[in-house]
């Protein structure tokens, strides 16, 4: 049996939490969706994810991150998954994106804001 690649590790980590559905993403790979918030989305070799830019700073001062390789000044990351510690951050920071959007959706009406 083949290895598994990263792509496929994320994915099977990441389709199993509550209410996370997976679409092709329109620039190619592979895209996960909390409702209708995009969690983030999978190429070959990394994933990008939305942050705020604040988060996306410390993110980036935290080595665990890259800002976007196409979007450098958005809170968005480029995140590198190559290796097997790579991956593990990958799928921790798509769940901590998981968490985030899920505590703005259970606050009530009225008082959501932004991503």
């Amino acid at each position: 049996m083949a290895e598994q690649t990263p792509v496929e590790i994320v994915r099977q980590a990441v389709e199993r939490w509550e209410g996370v559905t997976t679409h092709d993403h329109r620039f190619g790979g592979i895209e996960f969706r909390r409702g209708r918030r995009e969690l983030g989305h999978l190429h070959r070799a990394f994933a990008d994810l939305p942050f705020t830019r604040a988060i996306r700073d410390e993110l980036v001062h935290a080595g665990r991150a890259r800002p976007h390789h196409i979007l450098p000044e958005s809170g968005w990351v480029t995140v590198p998954m190559r290796t097997a510690s790579e991956v593990r951050n990958v799928i921790e920071l798509f769940r901590e994106n998981y968490e985030r959007y899920r505590s703005l959706d259970n606050r009530p009406a009225g008082t959501q804001t932004g991503r």
